[in-house]
């Protein structure tokens, strides 16, 4: 499922899950998050890949894209949500949203998705 977000197992990885689903537009690199934890970048990159099934660049961009939809099925803009989710465009998040999702922010919420009235 699109909008299932594992969480890895490894201790330092989940560190930096939990982090990330508390403050989605926290823009560290992976070396920096490695620094916070006690680990390498590429240990922490396996520990995603191998937790979660998807790479750190993968689970980020699902994490925040999970944390935007409740505010807008609120009806909050997008340009607005953006920013709160690690955006600085309203069209960069457009398109990470069509990476993830498959659509765009205003077809997804109009499809009558399950998710899109939460």
């Amino acid at each position: 499922d699109l909008l299932d977000l594992p969480m890895p197992s490894d201790d330092r990885a989940r560190a930096v899950a939990e982090r990330l689903r508390a403050d989605p537009a926290d823009a560290r690199t992976l070396a920096a998050w490695g620094r916070a934890v006690g680990a390498g970048e590429r240990t922490l990159m396996r520990a995603f890949t191998a937790g979660t099934g998807l790479t750190f660049h993968q689970w980020r961009t699902r994490a925040r894209i999970l944390a935007a939809l409740p505010r807008l099925t609120e009806g909050v803009a997008v340009a607005a949500v953006a920013p709160t989710v690690g955006y600085a465009t309203a069209s960069a998040f457009g398109a990470a949203f069509r990476r993830v999702l498959g659509t765009t922010p205003s077809a997804y919420l109009g499809s009558g998705h399950p998710s899109a009235r939460q």
